[in-house]
């Protein structure tokens, strides 16, 4: 019996906005249900469904008479898997509408085949349904709260929440141990992948549309990694140094541990925490990959006393901090329904306690690099003003980046990049 597509994405969507599950483990649970050619499909239609989530609802609000819920409770999401298709993609429409209508047996209640025939018919013959007045929930499909929290902090708000709505891009990281970004340049040409620009500061390759990364030149042999510019920034702002001890703190998935040896192999040593092991068994393929070396360990950074037993401080510190990540929502937008308000002080307060014992780790002279992908201040320039206050030993270092600011941050789409915050500081002699 052939899988039904839709069903998968209504019972993925369910599991991601009603029972708090993340999209990265359900999707690729149900994606391996299907066959290749649908796998994209899957992705396209879960990813919309969670980017347009508040105006799908109020669409289907319009053609229902009353909720669905309990047992009937994925029915709502097959709903939303319908409205999506229609007004979203480009599959036909009666293709879209008789593939949902069929998910309704594979869901194994064909008695609701009528309802959804209905609202998904109805919303096709009423799509011009008056816009006048919605909230802002709606209108910009993302919770009041964080709204809120963005007209607060940013003028240009609506530029932030439009990024977010959009496609990410892909940018790719070149090992230059491998192989120069100029000669990198060449085989992306020759493989017919185009280029849209090369970031001036980490030579950051952006692709003008994403590829299947086994298409990449050299992928296989550790020459290219996907990384995001704004996340590539890390190793250069960090700028390790030959012969220095370096931590990279909350380090999975290993992106930039990697990125920080590709950059200096001749440092001392390379130190990459998190305190969850499944999540460093990433970092130990992305080291295997690149053929890289690095000593991982398992622990709480906010409890350095249970598993530092180094006989040295380390020089130089990158604490890659525990955070909302409401600067990549367009990658995550499942971020949207699993973030809740008072998550943001829990995790401005585990912040607090990880800068401040993980300060106790850094040699005289050294330098911390703080870095978060939020777009929140009381994660970012707020909490990093605090800690400075706190700390008599610890000064920001100014950059051209973040010159007069506390920090740099990046937001949404500013030169491509992802939401992202850097504070470098220096720990006083």
């Amino acid at each position: 019996m052939t899988v039904n597509t839709r069903a998968l994405a209504a019972k993925c969507c369910y599991a991601v906005v009603d029972q708090g599950r993340s999209i990265n483990d359900e999707l690729p649970r149900h994606q391996a249900k299907v066959s290749d050619k649908d796998k994209s499909l899957l992705q396209e239609i879960c990813y919309g469904v969670l980017r347009h989530l508040p105006e799908l609802e109020h669409h289907v609000r319009q053609f229902i008479d009353k909720p669905l819920k309990g047992k009937q409770r994925v029915f709502h999401f097959l709903l939303l898997v319908g409205v999506y298709q229609l007004k979203h993609m480009r599959v036909p429409d009666h293709a879209a509408l008789n593939e949902t209508v069929a998910a309704t047996s594979a869901l194994k209640n064909a008695r609701l085949k009528g309802l959804v025939n209905a609202v998904l018919r109805n919303y096709l013959r009423n799509q011009e349904v008056s816009t006048n007045s919605l909230p802002d929930a709606v209108k910009y499909n993302h919770p009041s709260w964080i709204l809120k929290q963005l007209q607060t902090s940013y003028d240009n708000w609506q530029e932030v929440v439009s990024a977010n709505q959009q496609r990410p891009p892909m940018w790719l990281r070149v090992n230059q141990q491998v192989c120069q970004t100029d000669k990198y340049l060449g085989l992306l040409e020759a493989e017919g992948i185009a280029i849209s620009e090369v970031d001036p500061l980490t030579k950051a390759i952006l692709l003008t549309k994403p590829v299947d990364v086994n298409k990449l030149p050299l992928f296989a042999d550790g020459g290219v990694s996907v990384q995001d510019a704004a996340a590539q920034q890390a190793a250069r702002l960090l700028d390790a140094q030959a012969g220095e001890h370096i931590l990279d703190c909350c380090a999975a998935p290993g992106g930039k541990t990697c990125h920080i040896i590709e950059q200096t192999p001749n440092i001392a040593s390379m130190t990459a925490l998190d305190v969850d092991e499944q999540r460093l068994a990433r970092v130990e393929e992305n080291l295997n990959r690149l053929s890289l070396n690095a000593e991982l360990i398992a622990g709480d950074a906010s409890t350095p006393d249970q598993w530092h037993n180094k006989p040295y401080l380390y020089d130089r510190i990158l604490l890659d901090a525990p955070c909302s990540a409401t600067g990549v929502i367009r990658r995550h937008p499942d971020i949207k329904w699993l973030r809740k308000p008072e998550d943001i002080s829990a995790l401005a307060e585990l912040q607090k306690r990880i800068l401040d014992e993980i300060w106790t780790l850094l040699k005289p002279g050294g330098t911390l690099l703080y870095a978060t992908c939020s777009v929140l201040p009381q994660e970012n320039s707020e909490q990093v003003a605090a800690f400075l206050a706190r700390q008599s030993d610890a000064k920001l270092i100014e950059l051209p980046e973040y010159k007069g600011s506390v920090g740099w941050q990046i937001l949404p789409s500013q030169q491509g990049m992802d939401g992202f915050y850097y504070a470098k500081i220096e720990k006083q002699l």
